[in-house]
């Protein structure tokens, strides 16, 4: 089998669980889709309308359109996930934390006080660790003062099935023992996910011009670049963004073919390096799509920490969670 065909049949939607998944900031459905395919129901909740559709089209679980805020009313549930932005704690985001506007963090404690979840995770940028470190010491206060113990960890998704190096902060919440996943020894490539495509060029194929190949190359000359940071088909790819996924920047995600020409990552190129399945439509414009890829948790991942979640779950103790 095929890694394409490993990924098309393990995650896919189904139901076998009675517990009911509540996922904040949803996105197009990254996380929910890992973990429907471990076998939980998903209610979403996603203030981009295209994200929104995405995930409602592809998956089990219905999303409402909705910005969280401190007066947000949430279903009832008995684990929370969720990505709550992650701008504010990124380099490309110009890490402003706590002061950023966009910062979710208090809306999604604000819910584990609402729903007392059984169990809850959050996942983030590294830089949550590093600069904003002091800040996510007082998320962890607020969350053990509900009555939570948490583990967390900075998992890099290659180790775990993921044809890309992204390496992205996990939190658990529960009241008995959580294991992470460990890490698998095989790491998949670029080729392994898109050896079927990334020598085609399809009508929508947009290529580098003379003056983008120029100035890339002064890009990557002050860089201190080894290799031209094209995508190769032997080794796995670099971390997918929006920003390298939708514009035209020095740091743009891109293929070289046969015949010299380097074409910008076509949408299910990128879709497939996060663990997509062939068969999940994304929708909006290309830029929105690229936005949703890049934004995303690859469901793969998001398996895998949906199967640990799972065994925590089982073994969870009666709730002693605060009122």
């Amino acid at each position: 089998m095929s890694y394409i065909d490993l990924i098309n049949n393990l995650l896919t939607p189904r139901i076998t669980e009675k517990a009911v998944v509540l996922d904040l900031f949803a996105g197009c459905g990254g996380l929910a889709l890992g973990f429907e395919a471990a076998g939980f129901k998903t209610i979403g909740f996603e203030m981009n309308p295209d994200a929104a559709l995405t995930y409602k089209t592809n998956l089990k679980g219905d999303c409402f359109v909705e910005k969280l805020s401190l007066e947000s009313v949430y279903p009832a549930a008995d684990i929370v996930i969720g990505g709550p932005p992650c701008q504010p704690f990124s380099v490309g985001g110009n890490q402003n934390g706590i002061h950023d506007s966009r910062n979710g963090f208090p809306f999604f404690i604000d819910a584990i006080r609402k729903v007392r979840p059984k169990v809850f995770m959050f996942e983030n940028v590294r830089g949550l660790l590093y600069s904003n470190k002091w800040y996510l010491e007082l998320i962890i206060e607020e969350l053990e003062n509900l009555g939570y113990k948490t583990d967390c960890r900075l998992l890099n998704a290659v180790n775990y099935g993921v044809p890309q190096n992204r390496e992205r902060f996990f939190l658990v919440g529960h009241n008995s023992d959580f294991k992470f996943p460990e890490p698998e020894t095989q790491k998949f490539t670029v080729g392994d996910a898109i050896f079927d495509l990334m020598n085609t060029v399809p009508e929508e194929s947009k290529f580098l011009t003379p003056a983008q190949d120029t100035y890339i190359a002064k890009y990557e000359k002050a860089s201190k670049c080894v290799n031209p940071r094209d995508l190769y088909s032997d080794r796995p790819s670099r971390t997918l963004t929006c920003r390298n996924l939708s514009s035209a920047t020095g740091d743009m995600h891109r293929i070289k073919l046969y015949d010299g020409r380097r074409r910008r990552l076509l949408i299910r190129e990128a879709a497939r390096l996060q663990t997509f399945p062939d068969n999940f439509v994304f929708t909006g414009s290309e830029t929105s799509q690229f936005y949703q890829i890049g934004n995303a948790v690859p469901p793969l991942l998001a398996y895998r920490m949906a199967q640990a979640l799972k065994e925590c779950y089982y073994r969870e103790k009666p709730s002693q969670v605060a009122a």
